[in-house]
């Protein structure tokens, strides 16, 4: 694992723990960290973040990550032991809820083909 890859981790699980436990804004709901994209300078951190909620709800959530970063990026910068700390950009994440969405769909198709089926065993044993 190369150290770009070892500073993105680390973000990710301190910034997931730093919004759960010390942020206190109550724009911000249920937050979940998708991915860090670290540039090789350290310079920067692009967080990825999937908001349960509706889109009202993730607007707002995003207007409090927004102004709680300097506050995030302030704990970040206790805990890391590099001499940068990267300036922190939050970038929502629909993909999970996308993969969600096509998961219904397919197991809408599977619950059909499943009821299909099970007519046709129905006929096939009445004509029996």
């Amino acid at each position: 694992m190369s150290r770009v890859e070892r500073v993105a981790a680390f973000i990710r699980e301190e910034v997931s723990r730093i919004i759960r436990e010390d942020v206190s804004d109550p724009r911000i709901g249920f937050v979940s960290i998708t991915g860090v994209d670290v540039s090789p300078d350290l310079e920067n951190a692009r967080i990825r973040v999937s908001i349960l909620a509706n889109t009202q709800e993730k607007k707002e959530s995003m207007k409090g990550l927004y102004s709680a970063t300097s506050f995030i990026r302030g704990k970040l910068g206790e805990l890391m032991e590099t001499r940068v700390v990267p300036e922190l950009t939050f970038i929502n994440d629909d993909s999970l809820e996308k993969g969600s969405r096509v998961l219904n769909i397919i197991s809408g198709f599977k619950q059909k083909d499943h009821d299909r089926s099970i007519k046709l065993h129905q006929k096939k044993n009445k004509k029996r």
